[in-house]
């Protein structure tokens, strides 16, 4: 009775799973300094830089883009014009006027009429049935064939 230890040495083994562990394994697992936050948070940290990163390049590549405008406004002032276009005053005006063309591109367009109305159905519906989402699928189809003829239409302006 004494001469078997009560502790398992090599293996550890569940009989009702197909893994297995060494216990030395699951020992250096457990005693290991790097937790779940600590892992969490790492991983947090590597996305905020990612996403820093794509900002400052978003930022550059917005500022070489207002640069060339300016460029290109500055290229197509008359140099023999009157002295009052090259004043500092008419070319910030200019910028200006740029910058408020560049914020209006910005800006989403409308959605149609019927895109809306399936947009709309399908919250409706989702509120409705909060704990019973699937019960909309007839308004997620309609919104989804609403979607298909606008990208349709848009597809067609594009190509002719």
């Amino acid at each position: 009775m004494g001469s078997s230890s009560s502790k398992p040495q090599g293996r550890q083994e569940w009989a009702s799973s197909w893994t297995s562990v060494s216990h030395d394994l699951s020992q250096v697992l457990q005693a290991g300094p790097e937790s779940d936050t600590s892992r969490q948070s790492a991983a947090e940290l590597k996305i905020q830089k990612r996403v820093d990163a794509e900002l400052q390049k978003l930022h550059a590549e917005e500022s070489e883009a207002l640069k060339k405008t300016v460029s290109e406004v500055l290229a197509q002032v008359p140099k023999d014009g009157p002295k009052e276009q090259h004043t500092s005053h008419t070319v910030s005006k200019e910028i200006e006027a740029l910058r408020a063309k560049l914020q209006e591109r910005r800006q989403l367009r409308e959605l149609p009429e019927g895109v809306e109305a399936a947009r709309s159905e399908v919250v409706r519906c989702l509120r409705e049935n909060d704990r019973r989402p699937l019960d909309c699928w007839k308004e997620v189809e309609n919104f989804k064939e609403q979607v298909r003829r606008v990208e349709k239409g848009w597809v067609d302006k594009v190509i002719s």
